[in-house]
């Protein structure tokens, strides 16, 4: 009898799921209005299609862990979603998202006459006669094309992931005094002649811009300083009140890799450099300096002055960003993990993902990134 039972109930269930036939997988519920009210009535999408694009990268796990995910449109916010144990006031790290904003602190340096972009940078330890480094420029170091012998990541039959530059830099044997270490390298190819991407490079430029700034030793002076001028040139004209660079201990600004922000405070600064360093009305960053930042540099296409650029790379190169879907003026701060702050000038958007996402997932979350974009209209 038991037996019989179990036969019945199988038959049953066999016949219910063919009900809506057997290649229609059932539709998921529609959401409530209170689920989809992390999405504006302004928004320009309908709620229901744009939380269809947004929920994958919550909810597929193809996509790894997504902690936030805001999305400016014409300078609004129309939707703002939070993992679980995240919110508004949470601070993410940047990874390596804060070399834009180390561009970006260059440029008013640039820009005040204090620095020049073609000269040979200003490091001490590069001006002895017939040190090859004394050839590296501003250019050079902000389109990471330094020439000095850099190593970003372990690579197979290479160097290991502990014996990789940036690991040493910045959590062993460099990290007392990571410009020091990063300039201490040797060159492997002239000055201009490669690309290399290179969180070093950028620990140089964070370096540049403190002895610009002041001329002591002193690693709390050193900090105070380049903490003042950041606070003062970006965090307060932007009204970032959330953000917290990082320092080393010898005052160094860690510019390549670790400011603190909250997901707005990163929409904030992709939404001034969409308006090409202004915020209300107030130009605070040249235009010049924005438009050099999204220029192709030579040696990569897809990247400008230390910020990704929506294109194509040379064969050979890890794909970043979705040139095949959306405009090649989109640009990127993008991190370690996942980390994206997203801009599209021509759709007066800016796109903020923040998470944990390990580099075997990061081209489907990318991808979605881009499916959610292609959603909104082109201005034209």
């Amino acid at each position: 009898m038991h037996k019989i039972k179990l036969a019945l109930i199988s038959g049953l269930m066999l016949v219910l799921s063919g009900c809506g036939g057997a290649d229609e997988p059932a539709e998921p519920p529609e959401k409530t209005a209170a689920e989809l009210a992390y999405i504006s009535d302004q928004s320009p999408i309908a709620k229901a299609r744009l939380d269809a694009a947004i929920a994958p990268l919550f909810e597929d796990p193809a996509m790894a862990e997504t902690r936030a995910l805001l999305i400016m449109y014409g300078g609004k916010i129309i939707a703002e979603r939070y993992g679980d144990g995240y919110d508004e006031d949470t601070r993410f790290i940047s990874w390596s998202m804060a070399k834009s904003f180390t561009g970006a602190l260059i440029g008013f340096l640039v820009a005040d006459g204090r620095l020049v972009l073609d000269d040979p940078a200003p490091v001490p330890a590069w001006q002895r006669s017939g040190d090859p480094r004394g050839d590296i420029t501003l250019r050079h170091l902000l389109h990471m094309s330094s020439g000095l012998d850099h190593t970003e990541t372990g690579e197979p039959g290479g160097k290991s992931v502990f014996e990789a530059d940036t690991n040493r830099m910045l959590f062993l044997d460099g990290a007392q005094d990571m410009a020091a270490y990063a300039e201490a390298r040797p060159m492997e190819a002239k000055a201009g002649e490669k690309f290399e991407y290179s969180t070093a490079s950028t620990i140089i430029l964070s370096d540049i811009i403190t002895r610009t700034l002041t001329k002591s030793t002193d690693p709390e002076v050193r900090h105070a300083v380049t903490l003042r001028f950041i606070r003062g040139r970006l965090l307060e004209p932007l009204g970032m009140d959330g953000s917290y660079p990082e320092f080393d201990s010898n005052g160094t600004l860690i510019g390549g890799s670790i400011i603190q922000a909250t997901a707005r405070d990163y929409a904030k600064f992709g939404e001034f450099l969409r308006n090409n360093g202004a915020r209300k009305g107030a130009q605070h960053l040249p235009v010049s300096w924005v438009r050099f930042m999204k220029t192709s540099s030579e040696n990569d296409p897809a990247y400008g002055g230390h910020i990704w650029l929506n294109k194509k790379r040379p064969e050979g190169r890890n794909p970043v960003l979705f040139p095949d879907n959306g405009p090649d003026t989109i640009f990127a701060a993008l991190g370690h993990l996942g980390q994206q702050i997203v801009v599209s000038p021509e759709q007066k958007l800016t796109v903020v993902r923040l998470g944990k996402t390990q580099d075997d997932m990061l081209a489907p979350m990318s991808a979605q990134i881009g499916r959610i974009m292609a959603l909104f209209p082109i201005d034209g």
